[in-house]
């Protein structure tokens, strides 16, 4: 596979049952996967984490501590298509820039005068070229912004966009999304949502989100049951990192913890390498979550 820029052995240490985990980080301005070539496609699902007011300087939460080590991150790795989660507006544009001038975003906030946070689409638009996009509300009434249905007390969107893969003319669908924290009954009725966004489709579809729940609950199953969509990190020919959990929360990387963060795909979708990213720089994280990325490829249109 072309496009890895570093070594495997930059990436993990394989580790003994008895010990800590003893963290290797790709060099200083390296990164896990970076630039990938055609047909191979970069795809990262990333929750920034929202800019909260009223912080303690030292806080690692703090979104100016952040921001030059998130900015850091997306240029070594420079994904060609990012589903985003908990982005405010200036963090959407934060984003972009820290990217670069090619990149373009789809999606605005999920409140009904479309602020707050969203769960925007980034693109390379060197790769690939948007087709048509739209955002909905995780809710009985999709059409109607800010709405809620389910039990979920804040507004829930899904934003789906069709590109055209300008290196190797397939189209597919991407879909990203956030789903509730708190609500059981939310994430099942979201899931229920996002299956019948996929089926609607004739194309490939990568899905990218925070599900906040781990990878063997109802949700999950309820979107790859029958082999709908499948899970990059499974089906990868090829795994870069441990099998970290998404959410280290500012904290030592742990193993065998909880996969909130998914990139899943439609069959025909071949996953070459994931990985879930857990970089830090001088000891800062750029968010709560890790990133969790991919290299797919598309086979023939679905």
């Amino acid at each position: 596979m072309t496009g890895i820029t570093a070594p495997r052995s930059e990436q993990f240490s394989a580790l003994g049952p008895e010990r800590e985990p003893q963290l290797a980080f790709p060099a200083r301005g390296s990164a896990l996967i970076g630039p990938v070539d055609a047909p191979g496609l970069h795809v990262m699902s990333y929750n920034i984490r929202r800019r909260l007011p009223k912080l303690l300087p030292r806080n690692p939460d703090l979104w100016r501590r952040r921001q030059p080590l998130m900015r850091r991150l997306l240029a070594a790795e420079q994904p060609a298509l990012i589903g985003v989660q908990e982005a405010l507006f200036t963090q959407k544009e934060f984003v972009l820039r820290a990217l670069g001038e090619r990149y373009r975003a789809l999606g605005h906030g999920r409140e009904r005068n479309t602020g707050g946070e969203g769960c925007p689409i980034f693109y390379d638009s060197r790769r690939l070229e948007m087709v048509e996009w739209r955002q909905s509300a995780l809710s009985d009434t999709p059409t109607v912004a800010g709405s809620v249905s389910w039990g979920n007390r804040t507004p829930r969107v899904v934003v789906e966009a069709t590109f055209r893969d300008l290196a190797t003319g397939i189209h597919f669908q991407a879909v990203n999304t956030h789903l509730d924290h708190r609500s059981r009954t939310s994430r099942l009725r979201s899931a229920d949502a996002l299956r019948n966004i996929v089926q609607a489709t004739p194309h490939p579809t990568i899905m990218t989100g925070d599900f906040n729940t781990d990878a063997d609950t109802h949700p999950y199953a309820e979107l790859t049951g029958n082999g709908l969509l499948l899970d990059t990190w499974n089906t990868a020919e090829e795994r870069l990192t441990q099998v970290w959990g998404t959410f280290p929360n500012y904290g030592p990387p742990k193993r065998n913890r909880k996969r909130i963060d998914w990139i899943l795909a439609t069959p025909g979708v071949i996953a070459e390498s994931a990985g879930i990213n857990v970089t830090r720089y001088e000891g800062g994280w750029p968010s709560d979550h890790a990133p969790v990325q991919a290299v797919v490829r598309f086979t023939e249109p679905r």
